[in-house]
């Protein structure tokens, strides 16, 4: 099975893509879609949803995974934060991939062992777990461990 985690933000979108076999999980591949500070929201939104769609027609996902919002600091967050995920959640449900969601807490759970975990100790354990040969910047550890949190909830 191939599963793309997502973790959703209008400036740096992560995304991970894994093969799991039994209980095998490898890395296909990530990265980040970045957006300039200077480009304007809505053009970031677009260049969301058309990265995302290159990576899935590329690699072809079986599911897909992304970061549920669950606490954010302001209105102003959320609501960017939002868009950034619904931009994600497009690109996934026109490629007619099944979505589930994970709340942070549990991604950082299933890749540290600790719902408190820091992005880089989410990194360093997805470089351990996935056998990667280098730590992925903080986005794409996210993605990655998004991506792992689904395939360990699905083979319980």
């Amino acid at each position: 099975m191939r599963i793309i985690g997502i973790d959703p933000s209008i400036r740096s979108t992560g995304y991970g893509v894994i093969d799991v076999e039994g209980n095998r999980m490898s890395a296909v591949t990530y990265g980040t879609i970045p957006n300039p500070v200077k480009r304007s929201s809505e053009l970031c939104l677009l260049n969301i949803v058309e990265n995302l769609r290159d990576v899935l027609q590329r690699y072809r996902p079986d599911q897909a995974a992304i970061e549920k919002i669950i606490f954010v600091q302001s209105v102003r967050t959320a609501i960017i934060m939002g868009t950034a995920r619904g931009a994600a959640l497009i690109a996934v449900a026109e490629a007619g991939i099944p979505i589930s969601e994970y709340p942070a807490k549990s991604v950082k759970m299933a890749a540290t062992g600790s719902g408190a975990a820091q992005k880089q100790q989410v990194g360093f354990m997805m470089r351990v777990l996935l056998g990667l040969k280098q730590t992925p910047q903080s986005d794409e550890g996210d993605a990655l461990a998004i991506a792992l949190t689904h395939a360990r909830h699905i083979h319980r």
